[in-house]
């Protein structure tokens, strides 16, 4: 009787828990969390994650992998473990409350709340930890030394302002950044060196030298910049040259021994011109030497050394990488500004329209183009130029022979094709000499790891081809599948499935089709070899490899690979383990009703595993899995979620009105009853059933539906995927739109009279589009919708500068053809052509900042439904873009449609600026809310 008691009880909570449940409220958005960062030690032994939250303080967690030991850092980030598994590293953000006060204070940078650092050792405690750091950097490999930058210090307030006017450093100040002090410390021993007035620094790789430049003090006139070395094998720090205006883009070799960085030493502040020079170093110089400058043999007349590209050095250390670029001619500084005519002059053999050059104009004043320097002979060789500007390099930069690619002279086609052809050349490194090997190419190409190929994907060919020793071969015919995306439905050529890897000394290369892993033979000579056995198309399971080392250039052939495996029948996901040279199919060691991203860790020292899971209900929290024997929790975020109404993801299908199954999914409110009849939301885009299991937190989003949100409230939301007919983009959303919205009226689980559409931008496009054809749908909100294709075909993406014709004739709006070849289709797919038919509400978001759809689109989709004394509202965010970017934007809109959809689909008091809106002279007074 007891127990039977006992069990009553439980009941009982459970269900008096499940009826004191609440609906969630735009109050939960800023505490709901998420993972961040996470990391492994290279042992295993230690998982550090940060729990970020949307807006305030998240924390930084350290967990033992056995789970036993558990430590929280308030605000840690930006975390490194070495690579012996004893300490981490990480920056404290200050509070956020502090850094919030600072901007409404609008304090100086400076002035502002600043990071601290902290260094613990793992198990133990804080063995560090300073106030106002800016940066800190650890050696890819010696692991034992790091190195941290202070910012800024804060004036001492009970000084005395110095009125003493100061000699100022002669060097030119306006080039060079003000430096500030670092420490380099042993993690070992606790010495440390601290070093005054840097500016900028870097490791080397393995760790045996630091590079740094010190920039005085604007006010101090007897010290000069400097270049240093600090040697951590003897604790020394030399000076590797001293004086000048400006040192950038510091590099060192692999084995730290060579340092090659840009320097401009000899103009005055005063000049209008600055010529860069290229300075080399290396162990055994006492100072840095000159290697490169306008005048070097080989340098093209009227060019020069770029102070805008970065410097590398080959894997060998046998090469050293450059960019040049034509000298700019000097500002005229005797012209007079008010006499200056200012006009744009578009002509029409110009590469790029206007709008293009004038959004690039920055990015081209500062392109450079790619030289080399072979450092036994000091060689110089051009290998770039304005006619070839790409260059690929393979082995590190040590391969017998680079790639270079063009579309010199078929640049204009961008703007209708949405691309551009390329032509390929190979280049002699030791002559920079070249040759074509293949013209109008629409794909892409790669250099294998070893340098041995040139490999590249030809789209309209839909197959793979090699180029070696001047021989081309394709070699990807022999396979019985397709490389390019089967489901592609616009009019242009897919893309592929893309290349996974290399294998060992450029042995094989291995693509992936839908769902397998292929392994292709370079020479063509062996038959190509599913290496998943064909099990993925065989079960509709796709398979992706998942690369668990950051360093790996190359598959080995005993390796073992981990592969991400997804079904495209019920949505699980799952991992799996494979071999290239078994002959036995992939092995599943993880596989359910969840979402796995790509985001791994495996610790380089044990077969450790970290990796999220999630599903719609459960949060993605980290677990851990050694040898994939056994799987434990190791985050457990957002426990609040269970004080709130949430809900169920399931896939739904339905035969559309092309007589296609369909497919799509829909999110059910808890406690979901099949007798009842819901409220209905239909959001969509493309195709979007593949996120069945994916975590969708309540947030104010940048104007997509937050379902989680309206679930929670007692909707039911739909999700349908579209597949599109070129020249018929808004009949193809008709109808799989409004046939699955019918085919859930007749499950009896949705109130015909209270079904509403949400979509953003494509989206957006579509919900304007689907209300020109139904009478179906109470209520409607589009965000970003182009509303007359007519007038959008020759309009700019001013985010980029492009011409949106592409888009009509080869990409998303699918039409196909040009405006004037097929006029009759672009009038169809434009509501605004047939606005006299809507019979919706509708609420339009378009923001006046609006790069990808003019904001104008709006506008005459607004103004035609006023016209026609339609229901109509248009929300523009001053100064927004396409999505919302502004936080407290992206919460004003998440209230509004909340407002509008609860009144039209529940009945509800419509808000003031629904029912009254908000007239010019209140704005900024009154935002239309029940206030």
């Amino acid at each position: 009787m007891r127990r039977i008691f006992f069990a009553v009880q439980m009941m009982l909570a459970v269900v008096v828990h499940a009826q004191t449940k609440k609906p969630l409220d735009h109050t939960v958005y800023d505490g709901w969390q998420s993972i961040g960062e996470r990391k492994i030690s290279n042992d295993g032994r230690w998982i550090i994650y940060t729990i970020d939250v949307q807006e305030g303080d998240g924390t930084l967690v350290i967990r033992s992998s056995d789970l036993q030991y558990r430590e929280v850092i308030p605000r840690g980030y930006n975390v490194s473990i070495t690579d012996d598994s004893r300490y981490a590293v990480f920056h404290i953000k200050p509070l956020y409350t502090d850094i919030r006060q600072a901007r409404i204070k609008k304090k100086k940078t400076d002035d502002s709340p600043k990071d601290s650092l902290a260094i613990i050792e793992l198990g133990k405690g804080v063995i560090v930890k300073e106030a106002r750091v800016q940066s800190y950097k650890i050696p890819g490999k010696n692991m034992q030394w790091v190195a941290w930058q202070f910012e800024k210090p804060l004036p001492d307030s009970t000084k005395k302002k110095d009125t003493v006017n100061l000699p100022v450093n002669k060097a030119d100040s306006s080039k060079t950044k003000e430096g500030t002090s670092l420490v380099i410390y042993n993690f070992r021993d606790g010495v440390v060196r601290k070093v005054d007035n840097v500016s900028e620094y870097l490791w080397s790789k393995a760790g045996n030298i630091l590079v740094a430049g010190i920039t005085p003090a604007k006010h101090d006139s007897i010290h000069k910049p400097v270049v240093c070395v600090f040697r951590t094998g003897e604790n020394r720090l030399d000076s590797i040259m001293k004086g000048g205006n400006d040192f950038k883009h510091y590099a060192i070799d692999e084995e730290g021994y060579q340092v090659a960085f840009v320097a401009e030493r000899d103009s005055s502040a005063k000049a209008v011109q600055h010529f860069y020079k290229l300075w080399y170093w290396q162990n055994g110089y006492d100072s840095a030497v000159m290697i490169a400058d306008k005048n070097k043999v080989g340098m093209p007349v009227g060019w020069n050394v770029s102070e805008h590209a970065a410097v590398h050095f080959s894997k060998s250390g046998k090469r050293l990488f450059l960019g040049t670029a034509p000298v700019q001619p000097p500002k005229d500084t005797s012209l007079v500004d008010i006499d200056l005519v200012k006009l744009d002059i578009w002509n029409y053999k110009d590469d790029y329209l206007q709008t293009m050059q004038l959004k690039n104009l920055d990015k081209e004043l500062k392109k450079s183009y790619p030289a080399m320097i072979a450092l036994d002979t000091k060689q110089f060789v051009q290998l770039g130029d304005k006619e070839v500007p790409d260059v690929l390099w393979g082995r590190e930069g040590d391969a017998g022979f680079f790639i270079g690619q063009t579309d010199a002279g078929k640049r204009i086609s961008l703007q209708w094709e949405g691309r551009t052809l390329k032509d390929l050349f190979v280049i002699d490194p030791l002559t920079g000499s070249r040759k074509l090997i293949k013209e109008d190419l629409a794909g892409y190409v790669t250099v294998s790891p070893d340098g041995k190929y040139a490999l590249w994907y030809d789209a309209k060919a839909r197959q793979y081809f090699t180029w070696r020793d001047g021989k081309i071969k394709n070699i990807s015919s022999g396979a019985k599948t397709k490389w390019y995306d089967e489901e592609y439905d616009m009019p242009s050529d897919p893309s592929s499935y893309g290349i996974m890897s290399w294998t060992r000394s450029d042995l094989a290369v291995l693509v992936y089709d839908r769902y397998d892993i292929w392994q292709l033979d370079p020479d063509a000579v062996v038959v190509p070899v599913n290496i998943t056995g064909g099990d993925g198309r065989k079960n509709k399971i796709v398979y992706r490899y998942i690369p668990t080392d950051p360093e790996e250039k190359y598959i080995s052939p005993a390796q073992d690979m981990l592969l991400r495996l997804f079904s495209e029948n019920n949505k699980y996901a799952g991992l799996a383990t494979c071999k290239l040279l078994s002959t036995s199919r992939p092995v599943t060691v993880l596989n359910g009703a969840f979402f796995i991203n790509s985001r791994l860790a495996k610790a380089k020292g044990s077969n450790t595993y970290i990796y999220t899971k999630e599903s719609y209900v459960n949060a993605p929290d980290i677990y851990v899995n050694e040898d994939w024997k056994k799987e434990a929790r190791v985050s457990a975020i957002n426990p609040q979620q269970a004080d709130y109404n949430w809900g169920t993801a399931e896939l739904f299908h339905w035969k559309a009105y092309n007589g296609k199954t369909a497919t799509g999914i829909v999110y059910k409110p808890e406690g979901f009853d099949p007798k009842k009849k819901y409220p209905a939301i239909c959001y969509f885009y493309e195709r979007l059933s593949d996120g069945l299991y994916q975590y969708i937190p309540p947030a104010p989003t940048p104007s997509r539906l937050n379902i989680s949100f309206f679930v929670s409230r007692g909707y039911l939301v739909f999700v349908p995927d579209i597949e599109y007919t070129t020249g018929h983009p808004g009949k193809s959303a008709y109808n799989y739109i409004v046939s699955g919205a019918r085919a859930l009226v007749k499950k009896g689980w949705v109130d015909s009279t209270r079904m509403g559409l949400q979509g953003q931008s494509w989206g957006g496009y579509q919900a304007a589009y689907v209300i020109t054809q139904t009478r179906l749908f109470k209520a409607a909100w589009a965000g970003a919708p182009v509303s007359n294709m007519t007038s959008a075909y020759g309009g700019i993406r001013w985010a980029t500068g492009l011409n949106r014709q592409f888009q009509y004739e080869r990409t998303q709006s699918r039409i196909g053809a040009t405006l004037w070849e097929k006029p009759q289709l672009y009038i169809e797919n434009s509501p605004l052509f047939h606005l006299p038919k809507v019979n919706t509400p509708l609420v339009i978001m378009h923001n006046d900042n609006d790069g990808a759809v003019p904001w104008y689109q709006g506008i005459e989709l607004f103004t035609g439904l006023r016209r026609l004394e339609k229901p109509v509202w248009l929300l523009n965010y001053n100064g927004e873009e396409h999505n919302l970017m502004e936080r407290k934007n992206r919460k004003d809109i998440q209230i509004r449609e909340q407002q509008f959809f609860d009144w039209l689909l529940k009945g509800q008091r419509p808000a003031p600026w629904l029912s009254d809106g908000v007239p010019a002279v209140m704005k900024g007074k009154t935002w239309g809310f029940d206030e």
